[in-house]
């Protein structure tokens, strides 16, 4: 089992520290603010650092998860790249495309493994209806329509709602469509806010698929849902709850399933694939082309038009 180290307790940083402890590979943890690290380290009876250099060679990790602010996302994995640690970095890998493609080269050079905190592609609802594309019994997948909506989470500051939030629905229907998007249009603003805290988003892919994406952290419940609309059927899909309702005809059925984490299988299968040497499911191609998708999404609501993406 990999030795794995957090850097960044706060926030969903504690949720790794907790998973990692669970799954019996957490070593240490590292926090620039005193008082988490000394929490976490006696909480989890692990040594705490401020500094990942020594907490690095100190402890001989041989990967880390950060979840740190976006903004520091790019050094902080470029450090551990350098310092031969394979790297999970939350969402969104980067700030921006140049850097997403940086660190991805600066992965390759190191031969480590870099994956993206994108933790609905783990979440067994979107599993499911993965499953329900590729077996082809409902037909061709048209219309993907998610929504994703709640007050702006805490510690959120350094990016707008598209990098932080939509990044995940723009992931998700890349991997859902099995393609890239072919042109994006979008309108985003802010409403209590200095930065944007709400969008929507069309993304065109081939042919007639479309993905259609509303995000906001203006409203007061918690929404995250989905409607896939295929040429033979509807599926709903809650992420909260898991439940997964298909719709043919007259008939609706909804498949049991047990309730998984998401975030355990997450990090899961990056354990796995440190461990036996392979592409984890999500890469950090996936990381880089989701930050160049958000970048248009900003770009086509600055300027009122499409962008295209060829």
């Amino acid at each position: 089992m990999p030795k794995v180290g957090v850097v960044g307790t706060g926030g969903w940083g504690k949720n790794h520290v907790r998973v990692l402890d669970e799954l019996g590979c957490l070593a240490a943890i590292c926090d620039l603010d005193a008082d988490r690290r000394s929490l976490y380290s006696a909480s989890y009876h692990v040594p705490g650092y401020a500094s990942l250099d020594e907490m690095a060679k100190a402890e001989g990790l041989d990967a880390v998860t950060i979840c740190t602010p976006a903004s520091t996302h790019f050094a902080i994995a470029t450090k551990a790249l350098q310092l031969g640690l394979h790297a999970f970095v939350e969402k969104p890998m980067t700030t921006t495309y140049g850097d997403g493609e940086a660190l991805v080269d600066a992965a390759k050079s190191a031969n480590r493994t870099l994956t993206v905190g994108f933790i609905e592609r783990f979440n067994p609802a979107i599993s499911s209806l993965k499953k329900l594309k590729e077996d082809g019994k409902l037909g061709e997948l048209m219309l993907l329509e998610c929504h994703r909506e709640n007050r702006r989470g805490q510690g959120i500051g350094d990016v707008g709602i598209v990098k932080d939030a939509s990044v995940h629905d723009i992931d998700t229907a890349r991997w859902l469509f099995s393609e890239e998007p072919k042109v994006v249009f979008a309108r985003v603003g802010a409403v209590e806010s200095k930065q944007e805290d709400f969008a929507a988003i069309v993304m065109g892919f081939s042919e007639r698929k479309t993905a259609f994406l509303a995000t906001n952290w203006v409203t007061p419940n918690r929404v995250r849902t989905l409607t896939a609309v295929f040429t033979g059927g509807v599926v709903d899909v809650d992420f909260v709850t898991q439940v997964v309702s298909v719709h043919e005809k007259d008939l609706t059925t909804i498949p049991s399933r047990p309730f998984q984490e998401p975030l355990t299988l997450e990090l899961k299968e990056f354990l796995a694939a440190v461990s036996e040497k392979r592409r984890p499911l999500v890469t950090g191609e996936d990381g880089m082309k989701t930050t160049r998708i958000a970048e248009a999404v900003l770009a086509s609501s600055a300027s009122g038009t499409p962008i295209y993406l060829d």
